[in-house]
């Protein structure tokens, strides 16, 4: 597994596409902590960036590494060679390529700014750690697609619509049903309605370390009301990492019926 990972993410590595997702950061984050005086808000804009283009990111890397390189994984099925460690490593491999580049792309910038002699590098290690949450997450749940769908528009097209789902749609269909039924207690319903997307979540975690009330939104106060700042966080940070398991174990579970 581990020769398996370590080709994926050279190959990776060398994509001209991993330059270009490291550059963009890089220039996000000289732009963002040179040009604005407070932190803070450099931290929230990062946030609004990271938790929609992060997703996209993994979820067009996953789905397009899986179909280009789907001989090659083929070639690799015939020796003997279990299923799983050949995807466990081109998946660990994709998400770490990814990972690397997002906490080195703005990495930089914070060590020349100097932050990190300063509190706000907590804020900003929780920025770089919900980034690579969300890389391993959106990989997997790409994985899991194109592994469903043998066509390979189809699986682009599911992928992104399940991306477009969970970073855009999700939310207005959540607010118009508490529009609608906001004569009802849906305290609880919102807690689990946010539980079942990993981008809400990340936000969530991310503003209940900057503890910014005006910013929370409804569900980051019903979550700061049960579980307080520092429950809230650590459960926020255990089912992120659900996130992770569930879509992995999927996919092994898949990996032993498929007919490649």
């Amino acid at each position: 597994m581990f020769k398996i990972l370590k080709y994926s993410f050279y190959d990776l590595m060398r994509s001209r596409w991993s330059y270009v997702y490291f550059i963009f950061y890089l220039a996000l984050g000289f732009i963002l902590l040179f040009l604005n005086n407070d932190v803070n808000k450099a931290v929230i804009t990062l946030m609004n960036i990271i938790i929609v283009l992060t997703p996209l990111i993994g979820t067009v890397f996953g789905v397009m590494y899986y179909y280009n390189s789907k001989e090659f994984t083929e070639l690799l099925l015939a020796q003997p060679i279990k299923r799983s460690k050949i995807f466990m490593g081109q998946y660990l491999g994709i998400s770490i390529s990814l990972t690397l580049s997002l906490v080195l792309g703005l990495g930089i910038p914070f060590v020349a700014y100097g932050l990190f002699r300063s509190s706000a590098i907590f804020d900003f290690s929780l920025l770089l750690l919900v980034g690579a949450f969300l890389n391993f997450i959106f990989v997997a749940l790409s994985f899991n697609i194109a592994l469903s769908n043998e066509n390979k528009i189809k699986g682009f097209g599911y992928a992104i619509l399940m991306w477009l789902f969970l970073a855009v749609i999700y939310d207005g269909v959540f607010l118009t049903f508490l529009v609608f039924f906001n004569e009802y207690p849906l305290d609880k319903f919102s807690l689990i309605a946010t539980m079942f997307n990993p981008i809400d979540l990340s936000r969530i975690l991310i503003l209940l370390k900057l503890d910014i009330s005006a910013l929370l939104g409804y569900t980051g106060a019903v979550f700061r009301k049960f579980f307080g700042t520092n429950l809230g966080m650590t459960l926020s940070i255990f089912i992120l990492v659900l996130w992770i398991i569930f879509p992995v174990w999927r996919m092994n579970r898949k990996l032993k019926k498929k007919d490649f």
